[in-house]
């Protein structure tokens, strides 16, 4: 069996497409999927599924919740070979100073390349520092001067379409859960 991470773009974001994670499991499990478990209110799904095809498996995933849930679906998917790499090959010192930084990994929908991504990421030089990573940007802000950070106006563009944020916390975490069921 194959054990994915299903990242959910705008869901009980802001009072929108509010979902509870109980129907969400409901609708994973009612996919076939096994070993169904969510994490936080953000829309973070771990699942098992002999589907070996990341895209025909995220195409499948986003046509259910979009006629379950009656919102448009868009979900990036991962691995737990993909999480592990991710965590792994953070940049050096990345969510090492949680005290002054603020760190987050902007998780990439394909076709959307790390490259592509980059050309619209803009910092501010002090405050921000972002850096390309395999189907992800890691994006660190310094919290003294979190006011002044950029990342916020990514969300008014288009490429923000095919991306969804994860605060660095819940990205170990989810490789930690994933870890677990492997052990």
């Amino acid at each position: 069996m194959n054990q994915y991470a299903a990242l959910l773009r705008g869901i009980n974001v802001g009072g929108n497409n509010l979902i509870k994670m109980t129907a969400l499991k409901a609708c994973f499990e009612a996919l076939g999927f096994s070993e169904v478990r969510t994490y936080i209110q953000s829309g973070n799904v771990l699942f098992h599924t002999s589907e070996t095809e990341p895209a025909r498996l995220t195409n499948h995933i986003e046509e259910a919740l979009s006629k379950t849930f009656n919102y448009f679906s868009r979900v990036v998917l991962r691995s737990d070979e993909k999480m592990k790499d991710i965590v792994t090959t953070a940049p050096e010192g990345f969510g090492s100073d949680p005290a002054s930084y603020r760190y987050d990994v902007i998780f990439l929908k394909e076709p959307l390349t790390a490259a592509e991504a980059m050309q619209s990421v803009t910092t501010k030089e002090g405050v921000d520092q972002a850096f390309a990573g395999n189907g992800v940007l890691y994006f660190s802000r310094l919290i003294s001067k979190a006011t002044q950070s950029r990342l916020a106006r990514i969300i008014t563009m288009p490429v923000y379409q095919s991306m969804t944020i994860r605060n660095w916390n819940t990205t170990t975490r989810l490789l930690a859960m994933m870890e677990a069921v492997n052990h």
